[in-house]
């Protein structure tokens, strides 16, 4: 019986440690990329490693493009966004899990409903709301269309329901208001699933990259997607310096994803985007 199981971890062990290898060689193939001379990042037979390791590409690629406005735009752009989203959807959580109102399931289904639409679908007559009220080439044209996400009232509504209604009943027999016993007493408990939240909002905010294009023709209003597109071009692609760049964008992303990790794997062990 012992046999089988350490069997069977072992086997598990060799599995997951294969899918990390298949998930991380991309990353590590990018970083190689980067380092390597533009002669040599084509070269027949492929060599992980180049004749010589170029840091200068990492700073070739910053003064190629603005970069550092990229940064700060897509840095701007995925904070705040992710800070409406968990303000709104919160709230709307709150509202859908712990409120009793007459039609409250039928429009939950209906707004969850909504995260079967694609992208592609709403672009279009997005595009021309945000012409209507003068959002091209602004910050709150890239932000504000996709900061009311049903994805996010899902994901916390789920964890608001395991949580027990003795604690709000409580508050509310000593005289708490509705409002206090969402901001004082259900929402403290929810960071685990507001961290998972803000990783996957501040990720998606800072990779998109169809709205940008459509959204933004300034340079100086580009997102880190635009910037990276930019190193291919008619001139030629800059392939080292694009690899530069990319590692680059990778770190703001990892290192939200390493704070909050703790909250991250919590989150959606506890919500499990199954809820009750």
């Amino acid at each position: 019986m012992n046999r089988g199981k350490t069997l069977k971890a072992a086997l598990s062990q060799t599995l997951l440690t294969l899918v990390a290898i298949v998930m991380i060689f991309p990353f590590f193939w990018m970083i190689t990329t980067a380092l390597k001379p533009a002669s040599e990042v084509f070269s027949v037979p492929p060599h992980i490693i180049g004749s010589a390791v170029r840091w200068q590409n990492f700073l070739d690629a910053w003064n190629y493009l603005p970069f550092s406005r990229f940064i700060v735009n897509g840095l701007v752009v995925s904070a705040v966004g992710t800070a409406i989203v968990l303000v709104s959807s919160s709230l709307a959580a709150f509202a859908f899990s712990r409120l009793q109102w007459r039609g409250r399931d039928g429009v939950f289904l209906i707004y969850l409903g909504t995260l079967m639409i694609p992208q592609e679908v709403l672009v279009v007559p997005m595009f021309m709301i945000m012409r209507e009220l003068g959002w091209i080439n602004s910050y709150a044209g890239l932000i504000m269309p996709w900061a009311f996400t049903a994805f996010g009232t899902f994901l916390l509504r789920q964890f608001f329901m395991t949580l027990p209604r003795e604690l709000e009943e409580a508050a509310i027999i000593d005289g708490a208001s509705i409002w206090t016993v969402y901001w004082r007493i259900l929402l403290p408990l929810t960071r685990p699933a507001m961290g998972t939240l803000a990783v996957f909002t501040f990720i998606g905010y800072w990779n998109s990259f169809l709205w940008p294009l459509l959204i933004v023709s300034d340079v100086n209003m580009a997102t880190v997607p635009l910037g990276l597109n930019m190193f291919l071009g008619q001139t030629g692609n800059q392939w080292n310096l694009l690899m530069a760049a990319a590692t680059i964008s990778v770190i703001p992303s990892a290192l939200l994803v390493i704070a909050l990790q703790k909250y991250l794997v919590k989150g959606i062990a506890l919500s499990g985007l199954g809820g009750r």
